[in-house]
């Protein structure tokens, strides 16, 4: 059986890999982003990988922060995970993350985001940008919601009926 961090940790996941995928729908979108991280020098399949793991951990740091189950997850708004995004330091967002993971691609992104977090310099600038890319793609979602307040339950449902799994 799975423990409930496991699926608090997947549901978090779940939400960060629609992310782009819905935020792309808007026209030049995604041309958009991949010409900020070239410009940045951050690779783009990589970086898109860093924003989908970022949004995951700041969407997970929000939940243990405030104790939420992974049956509650839902209820999280978009907005606060939109704060924790920048609003948190590195080491707030990974603490707290799985020992250990079930797809080795998150291992990895954790990795990666360590890496760079501890590095400083230029890498820590490369988490400040990608950052800011994870909260402007949360805050085009909590705009183009047709609810106020939106939530991550909102945005699990909108990828569902668009088809986005």
């Amino acid at each position: 059986m799975t423990s409930d961090p496991d699926l608090l940790w997947r549901r978090c996941v779940h939400l960060s890999r629609v992310l782009l995928l819905l935020v792309d729908q808007e026209p030049d979108r995604k041309v958009d982003r991949h010409a900020n991280l070239r410009t940045w020098g951050i690779d783009e399949e990589v970086g898109e990988r860093l924003i989908e793991i970022f949004a995951a951990m700041a969407a997970h740091a929000v939940a243990v922060d405030t104790s939420m189950s992974a049956t509650e997850f839902d209820t999280l708004p978009l907005e606060t995970v939109a704060d924790a995004a920048t609003g948190k330091r590195d080491f707030e967002l990974l603490a707290g993350l799985p020992d250990t993971f079930t797809d080795s691609r998150d291992d990895q992104a954790v990795n990666l985001f360590r890496l760079s977090a501890y590095e400083g310099g230029q890498a820590s600038r490369w988490l400040f940008q990608l950052s800011r890319e994870v909260r402007h793609a949360l805050i085009v979602l909590t705009e183009r919601s047709p609810t106020p307040r939106p939530t991550c339950g909102d945005v699990l449902r909108r990828a569902a009926e668009a088809g986005l799994q």
